[in-house]
């Protein structure tokens, strides 16, 4: 069971290498790379929907969540990408994690602005 659980968890990580390349492709429809990209951009964030901690739900995000949105995206990408993409999601995986600090700072950016926009709400709210 244990090696099951391993060759899922490493065919997801090739998947969610093949949605990173996949976005960048010229052959693949708008909507499909938006789509791709939040799905790809969600699962690389270190911040979660819903934060571990909070028992049973905290994983929901990890566990349901983000496989459906891989899954998703896939069906939304031509079969030749998926193919192309595939070859050099294998190359990438031996490397390691492809980085790329313009995105990763943007999704810092986009969840501090909407901490900072809770905070301003709830206090609002609170003093009325």
């Amino acid at each position: 069971m244990l090696e099951k659980l391993k060759g899922w968890a490493r065919n997801f990580k090739k998947q969610i290498y093949i949605l990173y390349l996949s976005y960048k492709d010229e052959r693949v429809p708008w909507y499909a790379k938006v789509f791709t990209a939040c799905v790809v951009a969600y699962a690389f964030s270190p911040i979660d929907l819903i934060p571990d901690f909070i028992p049973i739900l905290g994983y929901l995000d990890d566990v349901i969540i983000v496989p459906l949105g891989v899954m998703f995206a896939l069906k939304m990408l031509p079969d030749v990408v998926i193919n192309d993409c595939t070859e050099k999601a294998e190359e990438l995986l031996k490397k390691g994690k492809p980085k790329n600090w313009i995105i990763g700072s943007l999704i810092i950016v986009v969840w501090c602005l909407l901490l900072v926009w809770a905070m301003i709400t709830i206090y609002n709210l609170l003093n009325g």
